[in-house]
């Protein structure tokens, strides 16, 4: 791939997960896979879970070299097994390490959305000829019968006929050969393609493993109580909310919060503005993850009693009790969350206006704060 093309499973202004040597916060499912490994209980197919930025895709990475460079603990060699190993590192120099660096491991194959060199994007799904390619690989990859590895980056992104092909591999299985499958919302998967596959949850990080994996990721960020309440516990989210503003936004929404029921036309027309700004397609994006959230926050004050913990803006907690006193008001707030959010997705999908979809969010915010 030219440096010039973007690579769909890098998070911007981070280091893709190839690159990455050390998961922080993951203990459990990497000591899950390695007595996997250790005790002969090797599955085909593994479906490594977990919420956006938690360390799947730097997991996926690791034991596709693991793999790749590790003799099996099965197989007796001239003098006898190897002792098992205890941990998935592979030291950075090692063969294996240097050429899945360079993209040159004939053993591992990424399956990921392709770029279009027609429009010059990526595409938006991982379509049934990305994993046709994967003939060619298995034909060609590891003549000296070693390990092979396919990372499919992620699941959820198949379309119906590159799920399908995938689940005839998984049913199938080509020797010596682990897939394994990113996913971020496993539900939406065939549930087919759940039952033939392992699972490795990751949970959110602490804030002190988060803290290490951004420094790891060379971000100048100060991950403070702030910034981990409002990325939950996932360093990819904490990079894009730094990046694109994310507090500042989180703030000015919350200012809008503050006016309703009377909303403040002002903050509403600058909120409604900043969105429908050319080339702002990602500030947007976060403008209405960050919307779902304030309003998951007021929903959850209100059926608990209690606000959260941790405050992202001073005065949050008594903002959230105001809005939703009872478990009446957090129900309320509840299914207005699944409407808004099925509404500017669905506007998003079809290209509607930003700036009108940030209005019509205002007025049914409106709507629901006088009701």
């Amino acid at each position: 791939m030219s440096d010039d093309r973007p690579e769909p499973d890098r998070i911007e202004g981070a280091p893709h997960p190839r690159e990455t040597n050390h998961l922080f916060g993951q203990d459990a499912a990497q000591a899950a896979f390695l007595e996997a490994f250790n005790t002969g209980r090797l599955h085909h197919g593994w479906l490594v879970t977990g919420p956006r930025g938690v360390g799947k895709a730097t997991l996926a990475w690791m034991i596709a070299r693991f793999l790749i460079a590790t003799p099996s603990t099965q197989e007796d060699g001239l003098f006898g097994a190897p002792p098992p190993p205890t941990s998935l590192q592979i030291d950075p120099d090692h063969p294996v390490s240097r050429r899945i660096l360079a993209n040159s491991e004939p053993a591992l194959f990424s399956l990921r959305r392709p770029y279009d060199e027609k429009t010059k994007k990526l595409k938006s799904q991982i379509t049934v000829d990305e994993v046709r390619k994967l003939k060619n690989f298995f034909a060609l990859s590891s003549a000296d019968g070693g390990h092979r590895v396919v990372i499919v980056d992620s699941a959820d992104e198949m379309n119906v006929n590159a799920a399908n092909a995938i689940l005839k591999l998984l049913e199938e299985p080509p020797a010596k050969t682990t897939l394994l499958l990113i996913s971020h919302q496993p539900s939406r998967l065939l549930p087919t393609i759940r039952s033939r596959c392992r699972e490795l949850r990751l949970a959110p990080l602490s804030p002190h493993d988060m803290t290490q994996a951004l420094d790891q990721a060379g971000a100048e960020v100060n991950a403070g109580p702030a910034l981990a309440e409002l990325s939950v516990g996932s360093v990819g989210e904490a990079l894009r909310l730094t990046q694109l503003g994310g507090l500042e936004t989180y703030s000015k929404l919350l200012m809008l919060f503050d006016s309703l029921p009377r909303t403040n036309r002002q903050q509403a027309l600058a909120l409604a503005e900043a969105a429908a700004a050319r080339g702002k397609d990602s500030e947007f994006e976060l403008l209405l993850t960050l919307m779902d959230m304030i309003l998951a926050r007021i929903a959850r004050t209100g059926a608990t009693g209690r606000p959260p913990a941790v405050e992202v803006i001073a005065g949050e907690a008594a903002l959230l009790q105001r809005l939703a006193p009872s478990p009446h008001h957090a129900r309320r707030w509840a299914e207005v969350a699944q409407e808004i959010s099925a509404r500017t997705r669905h506007g998003r999908a079809v290209n509607l206006d930003p700036a009108a979809l940030v209005l019509d969010t205002v007025f049914k915010l409106q709507e629901t704060a006088t009701a």
